[in-house]
């Protein structure tokens, strides 16, 4: 959690340099980053599918076992890094296009988030990397190790942005651009951080690179054969996120797209919580499920679940507080409309936290028994038939502004909660699948 709280801070400190730009150059930088965090997503499914079978192997002490679940992540996150790229160079026009439809600034906007998309997908891939790398440490145990790099790394990105976006110290004055190439920078010295460190300390996962191809074919199938579940699922919630974004990115201009972004940036730092019952839910009632131990993984489970609850009531109350602080002191550079859309969607935001917890400690549960359907259900029926419609009708039908389109859209999370709560009573994840 604190490793993800720095880099939640140094995202806040990315987009306070870009702002002092404009709404324009902050929009179209995180327009860019939102189609990033889409390949971020499905690279994050890769390593999750994996993450299963490392963290109960961990608790079976098999080690080779270990070792091919990495080597899944490491091979299959590059091969997905990789697609990416190639779509950030073949038709980045049309990738930015797609998430400003109908805005009143879409030429500027398309034009500074090419120049910045092209340039910084080339962080894709040591990006994968090291989210391979860091994702195992967290699992077996040990999350000091991600958290000391990605420190280190952040501060090279936020010098970076000092120096090339503004041009500080005789550097050039790069804007969008000298920020993309700041974020490639840290991302490639994160990503050989990581592998110095794991080829000199050789932890129980780590098989080094020149024996990624020496995968256990049949762990591979059983893998996939949950991983697609998991992605349906993430691919299901990453997409109408996207039609969202792209449906109320059209209702003004620049400004709307930069306040959007800049309350999301916020929020960012309250959403370290989800990243914390993730890796737990890993480590403690995977590692319990691996060690054959299933009714301490029951009360565990339960623990998980409530702290959760407690968390996100915990984090609605302080971070309103937070809000109202940082976004006048953060934003300044903003117009005054960017700034109220941003506080509007922080309190949504807000709202929303404690189910938003709840419903991540189920679906982290249930997927550290290896049960990725429970939230493909959830997320797959409940985005079809409430959450994509409801966005295409709100769009369409009415004149409502972004901040209300969220909040009102948001209650088909509601209907989620109860989807999940059905399959997840039902126990399938309580097994160990390092018993065959």
């Amino acid at each position: 959690m604190f490793q993800q709280l720095i880099t939640s801070m140094v995202s806040l400190i990315d987009n306070f340099m870009v702002s002092g730009l404009g709404d324009v150059s902050m929009a179209a930088v995180n327009i860019s980053n939102q189609l990033t965090f889409i390949s971020i997503v499905i690279i994050n499914v890769i390593c999750g599918a994996g993450g299963i079978y490392l963290a109960q192997y961990k608790g079976a002490h098999n080690f080779e076992g270990m070792k091919n679940s990495f080597r899944f992540k490491a091979l299959f996150g590059q091969i997905a890094a990789l697609l990416y790229f190639c779509l950030c160079w073949s038709i980045p026009e049309k990738m930015v296009g797609m998430m400003i439809m109908g805005n009143a600034a879409k030429a500027e906007l398309v034009a500074a988030g090419v120049s910045y998309l092209r340039i910084s997908s080339f962080a894709i891939f040591p990006m994968a990397l090291s989210m391979a790398i860091g994702s195992s440490f967290r699992e077996t145990g040990t999350p000091k190790i991600p958290l000391i790099v990605s420190a280190a790394a952040t501060m090279v990105n936020t010098a970076g942005n000092w120096l090339l976006i503004y041009g500080n110290m005789g550097a050039p004055a790069l804007g969008v651009r000298g920020a993309a190439a700041a974020t490639v920078l840290a991302r490639f010295i994160e990503a050989a951080v990581f592998l110095i460190y794991a080829n000199r300390s050789r932890p129980d996962f780590y098989a080094g690179l020149t024996t990624i191809l020496r995968i256990n074919k049949k762990l591979v199938r059983e893998i996939f054969i949950r991983s697609m579940m998991m992605f349906l699922s993430e691919i299901s919630w990453i997409s109408s996120e996207t039609i969202m974004i792209a449906l109320y990115n059209g209702r003004g201009g620049a400004e709307t797209v930069a306040g959007m972004a800049a309350g999301n940036t916020i929020a960012n730092i309250f959403y370290l919580l989800f990243g914390g019952i993730w890796t737990v839910s890993a480590v403690v009632v995977g590692g319990a499920l691996g060690a054959g131990k299933l009714d301490e993984a029951r009360v565990k489970a339960r623990w998980i679940q409530s702290g959760s609850v407690i968390g996100g009531i915990g984090i609605a109350v302080i971070g309103a507080g937070a809000a109202a602080l940082l976004v006048p002191l953060v934003f300044s550079n903003l117009t005054a409309h960017a700034r109220s859309i941003s506080l509007g969607i922080i309190f949504v935001i807000l709202v929303y936290m404690p189910l938003w917890c709840l419903l991540n400690a189920q679906f982290a549960i249930s997927r550290s028994g290896g049960d990725a359907a429970t939230g493909m259900y959830a997320d797959v029926s409940v985005n079809t038939l409430l959450f994509v419609p409801g966005a295409f009708l709100l769009a369409f039908l009415t004149a409502l502004g972004p901040v209300a389109m969220f909040a009102i859209l948001k209650t088909s999370d509601i209907a989620k909660y109860f989807v999940a709560r059905h399959f997840f009573n039902k126990e399938r994840w309580v097994r160990n699948l390092t018993a065959a």
